[in-house]
């Protein structure tokens, strides 16, 4: 990974251990530093301006810390009719989240924003259909505690990926950060990739 002593720092603005490990499959050296923001969405606001909103904001707020440094940072939404469904409060909410999306399409928006020597964003939607799925199943998934933390209650990476019927679009987006247009972001920025001479 990349240490503050290197002359152009990747930071990811995240928490997430999915989008560190989706980081980190591109061969990036990288340091994390995560943002602590409101993520209330506003009134009436759209998914896709949600997620870039924050993205933006979480960029932002972490390059004031990291000057110099390349800002990476996303948020993810997942959304089902014109409803943003975010973490659960608890079981009785992921059943009924689960119950909603049962032999549905929703759809799952990420914002990646790149902060620092140049602001750049993208927003990603992917298409995903849930299985019908029975109360057994939804019940026991709620009790393995995995959709309790989860945007839309469930991990498509994870247990709950045996819910899922069809992904159209990017699988990296409904996990957190979609890998395709990430490092389009990061080319047209110049940040150096693994691959290339810098």
């Amino acid at each position: 990974m990349h240490t503050l002593e290197d002359p152009t720092p990747l930071v990811l603005a995240s928490a997430s251990p999915r989008r560190r490990e989706l980081l980190s499959q591109l061969g990036l050296r990288f340091t994390v530093s995560a943002a602590d923001l409101d993520e209330t969405p506003l009134a009436g606001e759209a998914a896709d301006a949600y997620v870039l909103r924050l993205a933006r904001a979480k960029a932002r707020a972490v390059a004031e810390r990291h000057p110099g440094a390349w800002v990476l940072a996303a948020d993810t939404t997942v959304v089902l009719g014109a409803e943003l469904l975010g973490k659960p409060s608890g079981p009785a909410e992921a059943q009924e989240m689960l119950g909603r999306l049962s032999g549905r399409t929703h759809a799952v928006y990420t914002g990646v924003a790149l902060a620092g020597r140049a602001d750049s964003a993208t927003v990603v939607r992917t298409g995903v259909t849930f299985r019908a799925l029975s109360a057994g199943e939804i019940d026991w998934y709620v009790g393995t505690g995995e959709p309790l933390d989860k945007a839309g209650a469930y991990a498509i990476q994870g247990r709950g990926g045996f819910l899922v019927a069809a992904v159209e679009g990017s699988p990296t987006n409904v996990i957190g950060l979609p890998l395709g247009e990430t490092l389009e972001l990061l080319t047209r920025a110049g940040v150096p990739l693994p691959w290339r001479a810098p």
